[in-house]
């Protein structure tokens, strides 16, 4: 039956013998439990709550067929018959939902961070500090007999499938690449030998598990790097793949060491179709499209269009484990949208940590926090509507507690107010979104433009208090800080006072970056935002350029303002940022041709501008106004007044620790303090 909603997306997809309920495949991540105690636990009960919220096909997280291909020691890998068993609990977990479950194989090759690094040729990454060793053709013959055995593995702890990872810069990909592969044996030299080791590891891996495997090919679409390949050499590889027996082309966007955004907030949403649809009528076998689809709108469009035959979500269903189930039940408008941020996912593996989400801190720790109703509903009550404040409502709700929300300001948010509107950060709009919908149907009671007193909570005669107050920007004792020139980044963001042409922003951090991108954001010229963007990053979308990266790089475009970013520490701006989205706003600021200084002092603010002391030399920067970005001090007056009374509050958020806005720490913490009561 056509479903009204989404006809395209949740219409089943038959693989042989197997059909596919829907058109979703959930994507690899790294999660990071894999090689911990009690992992295959968590993986079962993770990826289980995904099948039960409507996945109908998902794809494990990259396992190793050997230890040189674990990305890092210890690594998780599937080359023995003693560690079938542990991934029976995540197939038998998934299967039990009605859902298949394909193990995705990955070599790391040189981007591996350790010293067994190898690839084909013996060629450092410029992201990793150790340099591979060269495969001997014996050795390359042994890594192919490690993918077969892997796969073989698979099948026998129940696995649907396999996905074989040749996108992102890992091994295949390493071979397939000019970039990476300068052999001149039978393994390297022209796209035919390149493309060798991909194709005898799909042959063999089809060979050895029989016609109705699963065997889903990640192919790389768009290298973007120099010397990656060309599109004639990719539409003839996927060809090839096709007669060697895949069941399925999954679309690879841009390699780990790319200096192009792929999957981050300001890549627009699903900015990379178009080229899996250049791949459409070239093979006939079912092509996935993916990076940054994170509505079902947005999903259902482009298999409408017939860009793509299925979609390949992974935040997403980090986000939101119901996405599918919501979608097909008209809840739509229900869904925890993936905002792209990567703080909780990609920066925490990254780190060595176990991944989770932004806005859904339960993802991973699904055996942690049991989906249960508190033992003794209580009356709360909370005071600010931030984003601590509402994650505590929120949960607390659905967890059968009576909640009063109080917030002195006209709307819910807080900081995520200000946030949606710094150029990258716009989905933030759809947490608010989300959490307005949840308090509304949780029946939460909620005082906008009421300030809440001691007083007030007392006579409400609640079981608790949570205070979620927030912080106010910190104002620097300096000579001039009065001057009218001065704002704040709140009286920017929120008050949205007008700003000169020519700005100082004092303090260099996560908010004076975020400022100083608002500030330099390009005037709108009416260009669609994917054209601009691709435009912007010089991404080639003729077919032309290998790597699909353009010859010359776009221009700057005409400075909206001229602006200084300052800093007083001696290192270099922004290097607290996001592991793996700083890089991004470092580019943009020099894109921008914001001046950013380092090792200042600051004198004094008087009708000249700002004075700053550097390198032992006074400066005055004539400016029009100077944007203190310094620093944030708790909102504790209340909880003082509360004290004074007699009366206990728990703190969260900002109004706990008021380090910067920090919406990861705020919304976990939120969600923690709820689940415990």
């Amino acid at each position: 039956m056509i479903h009204p909603l989404y006809p395209n997306l949740l219409s089943p997809l038959s693989l042989g013998p197997i059909t596919l309920p829907n058109r979703v495949v959930m994507g690899a991540m790294h999660l990071g439990w894999e090689t911990q105690a009690g992992g295959p636990e968590r993986l079962a009960a993770f990826y289980a709550e995904r099948a039960r919220g409507g996945v109908g096909l998902i794809v494990t997280g990259g396992i190793a067929p050997n230890t040189e291909g674990c990305i890092a020691e210890p690594g998780s890998q599937l080359a023995t018959e003693s560690e079938v068993r542990n991934h029976g609990k995540v197939v038998r977990a998934v299967h039990a939902e009605g859902a298949k479950i394909c193990l995705q194989i990955l070599h790391a090759g040189r981007y591996a961070r350790h010293r067994r690094a190898v690839a084909p040729s013996a060629i450092q990454a410029p992201i990793n500090l150790f340099k591979p060793t060269a495969l001997t053709a014996e050795q390359i013959e042994r890594q192919i007999f490690d993918f077969v055995r892997c796969a073989r593995l698979a099948r026998q702890a129940g696995y649907d499938g396999v996905e074989i990872m040749g996108s992102e810069g890992y091994l295949i990909n390493q071979f397939i690449a000019p970039r990476t592969n300068q052999r001149d044996d039978a393994w390297g030299g022209g796209s035919q030998q390149r493309m060798r080791f991909a194709l005898a590891i799909v042959e063999r891996i089809r060979a050895a598990t029989g016609p109705t495997f699963i065997i889903i090919f990640r192919l790389s679409l768009l290298d973007l790097v120099e010397q990656g390949s060309t599109w004639e050499e990719i539409a003839l590889l996927a060809r090839r793949l096709e007669q060697a027996g895949v069941s399925l082309l999954n679309t690879g966007i841009g390699w780990h060491e790319a200096r192009v955004p792929t999957i981050a907030a300001s890549v627009p949403r699903a900015a990379f179709a178009w080229v899996t649809a250049r791949l459409k009528g070239t093979v006939a076998v079912p092509l996935i499209a993916s990076n940054r689809i994170n509505t079902p709108e947005v999903a259902e469009a482009l298999l409408a269009e017939g860009q793509a035959d299925l979609v390949s979500l992974a935040r997403p269903l980090l986000a939101d484990p119901d996405f599918i189930a919501k979608a097909a039940t008209g809840r739509a408008h229900l869904i925890n949208t993936c905002i792209a941020c990567n703080q909780a996912c990609l920066d925490h593996i990254f780190s060595g940590q176990t991944a989770s989400c932004l806005v859904n801190p339960r993802a991973g720790h699904e055996t942690d926090y049991p989906l249960d109703m508190a033992a003794r509903p209580r009356r709360l009550a909370v005071v600010g509507a931030g984003p601590a404040g509402l994650a505590f409502a929120v949960t607390a709700a659905r967890r059968g507690h009576q909640v009063t929300l109080y917030e002195q300001a006209d709307r819910i948010g807080g900081q995520l107010n200000m946030a949606v509107r710094i150029p990258g950060k716009e989905e933030f709009a759809e947490t608010l979104r989300y959490f307005r919908r949840q308090l509304e149907l949780l029946g939460v009671t909620v005082h906008l433009k009421t300030p809440a007193t001691a007083e007030l909570l007392q006579k409400g005669g609640f079981d608790e208090i949570v205070l979620a107050t927030g912080v106010v920007p910190r104002r620097p004792a300096l000579a001039g800080a009065d001057h009218p020139c001065v704002l704040d980044y709140a009286d920017l963001l929120q008050r949205l006072q007008p700003v000169g042409r020519r700005v100082a922003i004092i303090g260099a951090g996560g908010i004076g970056v975020d400022v100083a991108l608002y500030l330099t954001e390009p005037l709108p010229t009416g260009e669609p935002d994917r054209e601009r963007f691709l435009r912007r990053w010089g991404i080639d979308i003729s077919g032309t350029r290998p790597g699909g990266l353009k010859a010359d790089a776009a221009r700057a475009p005409k400075a909206v303002r001229s602006v200084y970013l300052l800093q007083r520490k001696p290192g270099k701006i922004g290097a607290q940022l996001s592991k793996t989205t700083g890089w991004i706003a470092r580019k943009e600021l020099a894109h921008r041709q914001v001046v950013q200084l380092n090792k200042v002092e600051y004198e004094a603010i008087d009708d000249q501008g700002l004075h700053i002391r550097r390198r032992g030399e006074s400066v005055c920067l004539e400016v029009d106004n100077v944007i203190v970005c310094a620093g944030q001090e708790s909102a504790r007056e209340l909880l003082h007044a509360l004290s004074a009374r007699g009366l206990q509050a728990h703190v969260i958020g900002g109004a706990d620790q008021a380090a910067e806005l920090d919406a990861k720490r705020a919304i976990a913490q939120g969600f923690v303090l709820a689940m415990g009561m």
